[in-house]
């Protein structure tokens, strides 16, 4: 049988019934990291680890060798060679936050969509890869390279199980994840997170900021935000608080309870790469307080958020804005904030940066801007900027293979998302977005079209084998 003899679409449509079947057993696994949860036996809690081992069962019952690293990660391969091609994909999901209209770990398809945490972020784009190496041991074609299809289990937070993963297996000589867009992502902005620490006091203002509390992750635009305030002049703030709201892109309610104040700010979740997709609930919430007294570490606490954080997804404010010709431009997102009277607060802003700055460039401006408040500013290791060239022989025949199937236009791109492509030094991520998928990936109601996961899959096979015959 020869490559342009097989309907690839065809293939992957004959194995549709059995593909949902599969992703709906995944889907099902609230696999969120609970380091709550965690032991030796669930390195990132149970829901990340069950999630493992259900995929891997499902690649030993399709009769290929599969092996699990200590819960960490996994892999299922196929095939035989001096080379290795990697598929790398993850089982974990982001938190699920709020504003769901069907529960987010019962798969349900709605006019073509299906809804569920997982479905586009990794779950669903993961099982179309996997089906395409199936449809290529089901069709017994001869391949010259090793396939492993990897899967690591905290790609949402630390990435530490597929670290741990090649720290025994050797990196994949080339390949790619299914866990971005069509078609193709050759580039990743590098990726740092800065921490901002402030004490606790917050005595001596005419409000008392109590608990302040946004965010479920750093790669996250938060959706939600409260805040309770222990106030002297409680009205000062319910009769502004309606003005703020109006005109703003966001919702919200103020509740007073003699001197206790609680308000809530609900704005749009969006993944933390693309933070102008999003509307922070955080900054929106500091924005309304910071016209307002408050004393201590509280007041320094409010006003950074008020003043260096809000709408201002390329960093100008904090000074660490920069756009590389190539790469595009550096992109900051404050994913968690955190503050509690008489402990300490804490500001998390996520940046996606292109070469041409580095951490230290970014660590050094933030501190200046920093410097008038009191605030320790900590930058914990992130990830350096990846970049495949388009001449390389794995980019070219990945485009070749979209363009050949979609009749669309194939050209190179970069994201700030960060992916497990940029772990191979020939790695990319391919898919299963197309140019016209409405992207929902950490948002609530989370979604993808049956028939673009339908699609990636024909693409998927086509491109996988297309590398290892």
């Amino acid at each position: 049988m020869t490559t342009q003899s097989i309907d690839w679409k065809a293939e992957a449509a004959k194995r549709k019934d059995d593909f949902l079947e599969d992703l709906f057993t995944i889907l099902k696994i609230d696999s969120v990291r609970d380091d709550s949860k965690a032991n030796k036996d669930a390195p990132v809690g149970p829901g990340p680890k069950k999630a493992l081992e259900e995929f891997l069962a499902i690649g030993k019952r399709d009769g290929f060798k599969a092996e699990n690293f200590d819960n960490w990660a996994g892999h299922i391969e196929y095939g035989d060679g001096d080379e290795i091609m990697g598929v790398l994909a993850h089982v974990d999901v982001v938190p699920t936050g709020t504003g769901w209209e069907t529960d987010p770990f019962e798969p349900v398809i709605k006019e073509g969509r299906l809804y569920a945490r997982g479905s586009s972020d990794d779950k669903g784009p993961g099982m179309a890869a996997y089906y395409a190496i199936k449809i290529i041991k089901e069709l017994d074609l001869p391949v010259s390279k090793k396939i492993r299809f990897i899967l690591g289990t905290d790609e949402e937070s630390e990435w530490k199980g597929i670290k741990h993963y090649l720290e025994t297996q050797q990196e994949p000589d080339f390949g790619f994840s299914p866990d971005a867009a069509f078609p193709i992502i050759n580039g990743e902005k590098g990726n740092v997170s800065a921490v901002l620490k402030f004490g606790g006091n917050a005595a001596g203002g005419t409000h008392k900021l109590v608990e302040f509390e946004s965010g479920l992750r750093p790669n996250m635009v938060p959706q939600d935000a409260v805040a309770v305030i222990d106030s002297k002049q409680p009205e000062e703030l319910e009769n502004a608080f309606q003005d703020f709201l109006s005109g703003q892109p966001v919702s919200g309610d103020l509740a007073v309870d003699g001197h206790r104040v609680t308000i809530q700010i609900v704005g749009k979740a969006a993944h933390g790469s693309t933070p102008a997709k999003g509307v922070n609930a955080g900054t929106y919430l500091a924005r309304f307080l910071s016209e307002f007294n408050f004393g201590g570490d509280a007041q320094d606490f409010i006003q950074v958020a008020a003043l260096y954080l809000h709408e201002d997804p390329a960093g100008e404010k904090l000074g660490v804005a920069h756009t590389d010709e190539v790469m595009g431009a550096l992109t900051s997102n404050t994913g968690i904030f955190k503050f509690k009277a008489d402990e300490e607060g804490q500001l998390t802003i996520n940046m996606r940066y292109p070469q041409g700055t580095s951490e230290e460039i970014i660590g050094k401006s933030i501190n200046e801007k920093m410097s008038q408040y009191s605030v320790e500013v900590t930058l914990p290791e992130g990830k350096v900027p990846h970049y495949v060239p388009g001449n390389d022989p794995l980019v070219r025949t990945l485009l070749d293979v979209y363009h050949r199937q979609t009749g669309l236009e194939a050209s190179e791109q970069v994201i700030g998302g960060g992916t497990y492509g940029r772990l191979m030094t020939r790695g990319v991520a391919y898919g299963a977005m197309f140019p016209d998928s409405v992207d929902t990936m950490h948002q609530a109601n989370e979604f993808m079209a049956v028939d673009d996961l339908m699609n990636a899959m024909a693409i998927y096979a086509e491109a996988i084998y297309e590398l290892v015959k």
